[in-house]
């Protein structure tokens, strides 16, 4: 993978985590949901600016992640955008003040090392 297919795959990663991270702050806002309410909630999501925005990431690290399959092989690309775990995870952990198990983190660094083993070009 050449630098300017990883800015590419790191800018999709990055704005497409952004966009996770909006959604949550959004559903937080929006509340749980249970079959009495489900119905009003999903009206509601179209006032919260968090989901709002959330859904405009997604849609931007879409762009982005389309540029990047117009250079890089699917099978190198879809699992490369796997990194997003590390980050959502950083950002659970940081922000929302999630708690990050020893398992956990033994999960996310055998997700490092198959993202290594699948952009690795000799």
């Amino acid at each position: 993978m050449t630098p300017q297919e990883f800015s590419l795959l790191l800018i999709s990663v990055l704005i497409s985590v952004a966009g996770q991270f909006f959604l949550k702050m959004g559903a937080i806002k929006l509340g749980r949901v249970h079959a009495g309410n489900a119905i009003s909630h999903i009206f509601s999501m179209m006032t919260i600016p968090e989901l709002l925005i959330g859904l405009t990431c997604y849609a931007l690290g879409a762009v982005a992640y389309i540029l990047l399959l117009t250079r890089v092989n699917l099978s190198v690309a879809a699992p490369a955008v796997s990194i997003g775990y590390i980050f959502s995870v950083l950002l659970g952990y940081w922000i929302l003040q999630e708690s990050i198990s020893l398992v956990r983190l033994l999960g996310l660094s055998l997700i490092v090392t198959g993202v290594i083993l699948v952009v690795w070009r000799k």
